[in-house]
């Protein structure tokens, strides 16, 4: 017997997110056949599930209904923002400050290869912000423009990276590991040119794509981060000050053309301006568990007050073969 329903969020946007809306707050895990057949038919047609009013409970329950959809959960590797392991194959959200807003973004569109699926639990729902804001990738596709597609498409997008010196996350954790070997193996497996410096500190490029095709549904989406790496991401002032710290090739992200040229800051102001439009926003309610496919949907995370818990998980590794 069904015990939840499936209707229009108010703040949905052609359908994204579905929202099913749980009766009289029943157990999550019990239930669990029966949504993972409503989210495997729903999931790649409106790109979100919202799951509200179930009863979650703890982190290893949120485990083990995200394992249950047949997937090894995966470990965050070549992170680009900090975390912290909750239980295995999950972590905290990004542990930025609270007053930081986080940009639409489809999770390691900044590598070659990512989660097909993420899921996130609210916890605890902040005091006020702290929304998951989310936008349909092939919209945005469609959105940016033929010139601009073109452009980003054929040139392609080469990240740059420079770890640790209390300017971002440190190589060790990003790379699970304090030997540099295991580092370097990582990397030639990856096709990650990587550097040491004099300091001892590390820096990497790799070339990645900028769109990419959906292996099941076929739909093309813009995934990338140019918009979320490049220096004109950072507030002038905080640009400013980092310029005076370092030279641009050691800014601790950046990214270039796949040629290594420079991505005009005005193409990508236009870029962030269609992320916007496409932007689908809506409060948290603890217990919340959002369910997207990280290639049709982009995520983001907005400013916050009071305590805020929000946890992730992800699964079913993909990869673009690009060279």
């Amino acid at each position: 017997m069904t015990f939840f329903s499936i209707k229009p969020l108010p703040e949905s946007r052609e359908g994204l997110p579905l929202l099913v809306q749980a009766e009289d707050g029943i157990d999550l895990l019990a239930s669990q056949q029966e949504l993972r057949e409503l989210i495997d038919q729903h999931l790649e047609r409106c790109g979100g599930v919202l799951l509200r009013g179930f009863a979650v409970g703890e982190a290893e329950r949120f485990r083990a209904f995200a394992a249950a959809f047949g997937d090894p959960l995966l470990n965050y590797e070549f992170g680009s923002t900090p975390r912290s392991n909750v239980t295995a194959g999950v972590y905290t959200s990004t542990e930025y400050p609270p007053h930081q807003h986080i940009p639409l973004h489809n999770e390691q569109a900044y590598t070659r290869e990512w989660p097909m699926r993420i899921w996130f639990y609210c916890m605890q729902a902040a005091q006020s912000g702290g929304e998951t804001p989310i936008a349909d990738s092939r919209v945005v596709y469609r959105q940016v423009g033929e010139t601009i597609r073109r452009r980003f498409s054929e040139r392609g997008l080469m990240y740059v990276r420079n770890y640790g010196n209390g300017l971002d996350v440190a190589w060790e954790q990003v790379f699970n590991s304090s030997d540099r070997a295991v580092v370097e193996a990582y990397c030639r497996a990856h096709q990650i040119e990587c550097e040491w410096k004099e300091d001892g500190e590390l820096r990497t490029s790799q070339l990645c794509q900028a769109v990419a095709r959906h292996p099941r549904t076929g739909d093309w989406v813009w995934f990338n981060q140019a918009h979320l790496f490049h220096v004109s991401n950072l507030p002038v002032e905080v640009r400013e000050s980092l310029l005076e710290i370092v030279d641009e090739e050691d800014l601790p992200r950046n990214v270039y053309y796949g040629d290594g040229s420079p991505i005009e800051e005005s193409l990508l102001d236009d870029i962030r301006g269609v992320l916007a439009e496409a932007t689908v926003s809506f409060p948290w309610c603890s217990g919340d568990v959002l369910m997207l496919d990280n290639m049709l949907t982009a995520h983001a995370r907005t400013p916050f007050s009071g305590p805020r818990k929000v946890i992730v998980a992800m699964a079913q590794g993909h990869g673009l073969d690009l060279l």
